[in-house]
């Protein structure tokens, strides 16, 4: 508990020396934007290779349990999305930016390192394809919440060709043929995913430079959203797992990532549809904040 504890401090670090460099104007929006393309389309990709790259190769035998759990968990998430907001107090122009924050977490940014310092470099694996349904879905149902609007209800089919995905599907053939690749092909793609974690942090710390501090601290249905997106809907998905005899270490590792802060592809829709950009900056701010004590409490429960 001691070094999980620890290391959800160091990682708060970085988002506050984020949030310094922001309001030292080293750091800005387009900045942001421009090293969240490099964090997204590179570093996590390479994150996710690197973790199929090292001397042991993880459990090939997990992967369709894992496709099956992933899948079902994002059944409760997305339903506990359409269903929770309409009991928070919150316009109805506002619910679907509380669906998007209850359905969708940070994991590509926040959840693959924590599991990581967590379950060992190994779990990554377990955790890309745990989070198949999020890159899938978010772009469908993410769109939906954001947007208000089923019309925009449609499957984008270059979701399957992202980089993510890629990097999943090679990590996955890697597994299954049992190749374990020369020093100078793994190096670089260590070198590169260990780029991700310090990036992705310093980019969240400066996107909260920008929303003002006192509104943030204000906002009760945030909390409620943040109790339920942190902690009571990953019990659940833990008591559900429980009772279907799910492996313990697949059901740890998946109620972890449903633990994680609101997504960052969030605030991403709400620039696109010019909707709900602060109430996704608190949500944010306040889960990704209140993260660094939930998630040592989460894993007292595992």
């Amino acid at each position: 508990m001691d070094a999980i504890v620890t290391q959800m401090i160091i990682l708060f670090v970085l988002v506050v020396v984020g949030y310094y460099l922001s309001k030292k104007k080293m750091m800005d929006a387009d900045f942001d934007r421009k090293l969240s393309g490099l964090v997204i389309n590179v570093t996590c990709p390479c994150l996710i290779l690197s973790s199929v790259m090292g001397d042991t190769l993880p459990d090939k035998t997990f992967i369709v349990p894992l496709l099956l759990v992933g899948f079902a968990t994002y059944v409760v998430l997305i339903g506990a999305a359409f269903l929770l907001p309409r009991y928070l107090p919150v316009k109805a122009a506002d619910r679907g930016i509380y669906s998007f924050m209850l359905a969708f977490g940070n994991v590509g940014f926040i959840g693959y390192p924590i599991v990581a310092s967590i379950f060992g470099p190994n779990a990554v694996f377990y955790a890309s394809i745990l989070n198949f349904p999020s890159t899938l879905l978010i772009f469908v149902f993410g769109t939906l919440f954001i947007s208000g609007d089923q019309g925009n209800m449609r499957f984008n089919w270059h979701t399957l060709y992202c980089p993510a995905m890629i990097a999943s599907y090679l990590s996955i053939l890697v597994v299954l043929t049992g190749w374990v690749p020369p020093r100078v092909v793994s190096t670089p793609f260590v070198l590169l995913g260990n780029v991700t974690v310090p990036a992705a942090l310093l980019i969240i710390g400066s996107s909260i430079a920008r929303v003002p501090v006192l509104r943030m601290f204000g906002n009760v249905a945030i909390y409620l959203m943040s109790a339920l997106r942190l902690m009571l809907i990953p019990l659940f998905i833990l008591y559900i797992s429980r009772l279907c005899s799910v492996d313990n270490t697949i059901a740890n590792i998946n109620v972890v990532l449903a633990a994680m802060p609101v997504a960052s592809y969030g605030t991403l829709f709400c620039i696109r549809y010019a909707k709900g950009e602060v109430i996704m900056a608190e949500g944010t701010f306040i889960t990704t904040l209140l993260s660094v004590l939930t998630i040592p409490l989460l894993t007292l429960f595992l």
